[in-house]
Parts: structure tokens; C-alpha cells; sequence
């Protein structure tokens, strides 16, 4: 049994770095892109803001694989990300928000609909994005820079000029001193930070969170949380964020999507009221108690998580 388990996790291990470099690669870097650190938030509102990604009646289906009819997996999405604004989608199992990531990402196109990021149609293209999965996905080769700068490196920069780049982000990601270790000598919440890091050094402005803590325990999950919160709120780049935590979505975001069970359609937008910038004790008052529990009722008259 241990070993089948060890297995499937060298698959999953796989599966994300294969993801996230499509998702990631593009023949060329943005005109715009630059590897310093992001400038400290403006004052703009989010609502104020250009939009970074826009979804317009996206729709998809797949093929049943024995011969049958097709399984519409999305109906008619339509969504919002503006300019530094931290998005979450939440929705039951299987409702296809992975799907939705694959379709923003590029891998899919979907059978209807079309994909805008900064003003700009990108329906079934990659290399606009910043990708970060379930799971680190970090090379097992590769010592912790080099895993970090590797979307760069794709880019054709030079790994000695990157590597410079890369320690400031290290450092204020708690991980400096580990820069030349390999990922299995880091914990799960330090690989985290690693993918992240990576993430951020990407010449992507727009970042897609694929339930980046579902793996980690509760007690890393809360940490991992905040330490995302301070680095979201220093540098305030566009965000989509995947969960199945309501709390989570609810303590982290702007605004969030509610999905219906499959086929997915957006049952709700939801303006976070809780101004900025947050700590976790936000999540014991009483108004931010009661908003969740309206979501948890708007999700359990659909299907439950």
C-alpha cells in the first residue's frame, strides 16, 4: 500500500510540473516584464481598476470515453478579474474549476466563449499566466533557486542573473539559507513558499492558485494563509484562487464566484465586504460568521462541498 501511495504521488508530482509549464511557457517574455520586485500596492480600488481577465459565456464539454453522450462540464461562465484584485471560486467537487484554469491557462478551448487577459483575446493560447498547483511541483533535481527561476530561465535569461534576482525574493519568503537545498530537505509549507516564489518571479502579472494549501495540515494551512495575505498585500498582483474552503476564500479575497454543481454556472458573485488589511481574527466576528454561513447555504441548496 505504501508503495501504490508513493506512487501516485511521483504521478502527481509529474502531472504538476508538466501543467504548470504549459500553463506557464511562452516563446517570449512581456515588452512590460521586468524581474524587480512588484511596487507596493496603489490606493486604487480594485473596482477602479482595468481588468486582468475577463471570461465571456465560456462554455465546455468532454467526450464520453465510452462512446456515449458528452459531459457538459461548464455552462455559460462569465467572470471578472480586475487589475489587483484577489478573486477565489468556490463550488462542489467535480463542478470543473480545474477545467476553468486549464481553459484561462490554454491547454483547453472551449467549445464556446472567449478568454480575455490585460484587454487582450487569448482563447486557447498559453504563456499568459502564472500558474501554482495543489501540489509545489518542484524539480527534485534542481536546488530551491533554481526551481524558483526556472520561468524565467525559459525566457532565455541566464541563470547567474536570475539567481541574484531570486535571493531577495528567498528572503522575504523565509527562505533564505535553503537556496541550495534540494526539495525533498524542505517541509511541505517551506515547498509552498518555494512555488510561490517561483510564481511571483514569473514575467506573468495575472496568477492562478489551484488550492495551493489542500495538502498541507491545518495548523501549516492557517500559517500558509497569512504568510500569503502579506505577501498579497504588499505587492498586489491579479489573482483567480481555487478552494473548497469558504473561510479560506472568505479571509484571503476581494470577491468570490460561487459554482454550481456540474454543469458549472455562477450561481452568485460576492462582494467581501472586510476591509484590508486582514488577520486571522477576522475570521471569529460575527459579520464574517454569518457571511459564511450564507455561503455555506447558497452551496448546500445546489450540492454540497
Amino acid at each position: 500500500m505504501a508503495a501504490i501511495l508513493e506512487d501516485r504521488k511521483r504521478i502527481i508530482v509529474k502531472e504538476g510540473i508538466k501543467i504548470g509549464l504549459q500553463l506557464e511557457h511562452s516563446i517570449k517574455e512581456p515588452k512590460s516584464a521586468s524581474t524587480k520586485e512588484p511596487k507596493t500596492a496603489s490606493t486604487t480600488a480594485p473596482s477602479q481598476a482595468a481588468v486582468a481577465l475577463r471570461m465571456l459565456d465560456v462554455s465546455k464539454s468532454f467526450s464520453n470515453s465510452k462512446g456515449g453522450s458528452k459531459v457538459h462540464v461548464l455552462d455559460q461562465i462569465t467572470l471578472d478579474v480586475k487589475q489587483g484584485e484577489f478573486v477565489s471560486i468556490i463550488g462542489p467537487s467535480g463542478s470543473g474549476k480545474s477545467t476553468l484554469f486549464h481553459l484561462i491557462g490554454g491547454l483547453l478551448r472551449p467549445d464556446q466563449g472567449s478568454i480575455f487577459i490585460h484587454d487582450q483575446l487569448v482563447t486557447g493560447e498559453t504563456g499568459h499566466v502564472s500558474y501554482m498547483p495543489q501540489q509545489p511541483a518542484l524539480f527534485p533535481w534542481r536546488t530551491i533557486q533554481d526551481n524558483v527561476i526556472l520561468a524565467r530561465e525559459l525566457t532565455g535569461r541566464s541563470k547567474k542573473e536570475l539567481r541574484g534576482e531570486a535571493a531577495s525574493w528567498l528572503e522575504k519568503a523565509g527562505l533564505q539559507g535553503y537556496e541550495k537545498a534540494y526539495p525533498h530537505m524542505l517541509s511541505g509549507g517551506m515547498q509552498q513558499r518555494a512555488a510561490f516564489v517561483r510564481a511571483m518571479m514569473s514575467p506573468h502579472e495575472l496568477m492562478l492558485l489551484d488550492e495551493p494549501f489542500s495538502a498541507l495540515d491545518a495548523l501549516t494551512r492557517s500559517e500558509m494563509q497569512r504568510w500569503l495575505l502579506a505577501q498579497w498585500e504588499e505587492h498586489r498582483r491579479s489573482v483567480l484562487f481555487v478552494t473548497h474552503s469558504i473561510e479560506e476564500a472568505l479571509l484571503l479575497s476581494d470577491s468570490i464566484y460561487v459554482l454550481s454543481h456540474r454543469p458549472a454556472s455562477v450561481l452568485k458573485r460576492i462582494e467581501v465586504p472586510f476591509p484590508r488589511p486582514r488577520r486571522d481574527t477576522l475570521t471569529r466576528s460575527a459579520d464574517f460568521v454569518e457571511l459564511k454561513a450564507q455561503l455555506s447555504s447558497l452551496l448546500q441548496g445546489d450540492q454540497s462541498i
